[in-house]
């Protein structure tokens, strides 16, 4: 198998629209060689613990409605082809992602991430629901067959708080500076959201290197 490490952040629009991309991909070739990781890169590092209103965060980092407007069309448009329905006016709050982070990583150790980076991004941007409050990422754990408990337990500690903070430092120290970026066999980065058939062909090369050579 190929690690394939994704870094992203749950409230990455683009990250969603990468992964459609991507899964899209992995089904026309069930037999891809890749072994998926996601990895932390928090969008908002010094975010507020509660997180911010959605429309004063938007306004904010895009100078008023008008250039958040303008910087949201090629999301809604790009979210279109890969799929999704994305419904961004339902987004009340932009959240500390730190906690949905931890919860990604304990995915991971049950072989669940991948289906909790899923309903995370489902839960953000189809249903609105705010992924910084732990009630709710304990019910998204609890979907995924996970413990809601435990977790709710978990994230009430600093468990894996510091690591995570630092995985995402690390991924700013490798020179990553947006996501989604996949790294391919820990060498070869592939930044942003490429479309079904880039990924196609990556799978097609990468399984012609692994071929056993005629003698």
């Amino acid at each position: 198998m190929i690690q394939l490490d994704i870094f992203s952040d749950p409230i990455c629009p683009w990250c969603y629209i990468g992964k459609s991309y991507l899964d899209r991909a992995l089904e026309a070739h069930p037999d891809h060689p890749f072994q998926i990781r996601w990895l932390p890169f928090m969008l908002n590092p010094a975010m507020p613990a509660a997180g911010m209103d959605r429309r004063t965060y938007l306004e904010d980092k895009f100078g008023g409605t008008e250039g958040a407007m303008h910087a949201y069309a090629p999301v809604v448009e790009h979210g279109e082809k890969a799929g999704l329905a994305l419904n961004l006016d339902k987004i009340k709050t932009t959240p500390n992602t730190v906690d949905a982070h931890r919860l990604i990583h304990w995915a991971e150790l049950e072989g669940r991430q991948t289906a909790i980076v899923s309903k995370l991004f489902k839960a953000y941007f189809v249903e609105g629901r705010d992924i910084g409050n732990r009630e709710v990422l304990a019910d998204i754990a609890d979907s995924a067959e996970m413990d809601a408990a435990v977790i709710l337990r978990l994230l009430a500690s600093d468990a894996d708080r510091r690591e995570t903070i630092e995985r995402d430092a690390s991924a700013r120290g490798m020179g990553i500076t947006s996501v989604p970026t996949f790294i391919v066999a820990g060498q070869h980065a592939v930044p942003g959201a490429q479309p079904p058939e880039l990924w196609a062909q990556v799978i097609k090369e990468l399984t012609a290197e692994a071929a056993p050579k005629d003698a």
